[in-house]
């Protein structure tokens, strides 16, 4: 589902312009990005928790060298699915 589908669906279910359903959804996609970026999690019940992990610095190698390359150490979003989400999938 692209972002314009999802805008198409939230404005058809919740009886908003697509305009405001638009708004509604950037809101809420900055608001997870903020939370994330200060190292919040996010929670969301029944659907899922949005949290940030930290990947240690590491040794790699390039697959058509074979030469050891040094993988800097990084943040990473991670998401852990609840279990409404679960059983809607199963």
């Amino acid at each position: 589902m692209k972002k314009v589908e999802l805008v198409e669906k939230v404005a058809e279910e919740a009886g908003l312009t697509k305009a405001d359903a638009t708004k509604a959804i950037d809101a809420m996609i900055a608001s997870i990005t903020e939370a994330l970026s200060k190292g919040d999690k996010v929670p969301l019940v029944g659907f899922g928790t949005f949290a940030v992990s930290k990947r240690a610095a590491r040794e790699g190698r390039n697959p058509k060298t074979g030469a050891v390359v040094q993988i800097a150490a990084r943040n990473a979003v991670t998401f852990k699915p609840g279990s409404a989400l679960k059983d809607a999938v199963n």
